[in-house]
């Protein structure tokens, strides 16, 4: 698997391709804003989108995904107890950022621990709440790759004062899901640079 980073305008969150270079397919993870911009990059990549992940419903995250599915006509995917985040203006903060309230939604929705195939790249979901009450990892166990979204950064961790948050939860769901993978284990986050399992227990202060 190869991963093509793509910064998604509104306000600098981080978007990725999941590229399978065998069959020249991919996933699309979390498809925040700029949707001309994901598909120039798939153009330009020559790869065909199988599906979306969302590894929550903060605007930030799942704002274009709607308009992406549609163009590709594929399928959404997130954590099932994140189905209410999506859906309400005031809990994916889309009304309170910008006064533009929109709903979001998921095709399939994913239990924790759940494992999955798609563009031929196994990954499997791991519930982490604490930044949204349905938050969601997705680990690549044969690439060491996981998307960690708004729930672990480089030094830090998801902000916990949004509707739903609880800082303790975050913590025991980092610890309980990701910190107990391989330490080579590489993060992509959802802001800013990605890290490693390994750097983030020995270096985040949170933790």
């Amino acid at each position: 698997m190869r991963v093509k980073h793509i910064l998604c305008p509104m306000v600098a969150e981080n978007c990725y391709l999941a590229i399978n270079d065998a069959n020249k397919q991919c996933l699309i993870i979390d498809p925040g804003s700029g949707a001309e911009r994901i598909y120039a990059t798939v153009q330009a990549e020559g790869v065909s989108p199988v599906a979306i992940l969302l590894t929550h419903g903060h605007f930030d995250h799942a704002g274009a995904a709607a308009e992406v599915a549609s163009n590709y006509n594929i399928k959404v995917y997130a954590y099932e107890g994140e189905v209410q985040t999506l859906e309400n203006p005031s809990l994916n903060l889309s009304a309170d950022m910008f006064g533009n309230s929109a709903k979001y939604h998921a095709d399939v929705l994913l239990k924790d621990g759940q494992e999955s195939e798609l563009a031929g790249l196994k990954f499997k979901c791991l519930f982490t709440p604490g930044h949204t009450p349905g938050g969601c990892c997705f680990y690549f166990p044969d690439e060491g790759i996981v998307f960690t979204g708004d729930t672990l950064f480089c030094g830090s961790v998801g902000r916990t004062d949004f509707p739903g948050g609880s800082m303790s939860q975050l913590v025991e769901g980092i610890r309980k899901q990701l910190l107990v993978l391989p330490e080579d284990t590489i993060c992509y986050t959802g802001h800013d640079a990605a890290t490693t399992i390994g750097d983030e227990k020995d270096y985040n202060p949170f933790l």
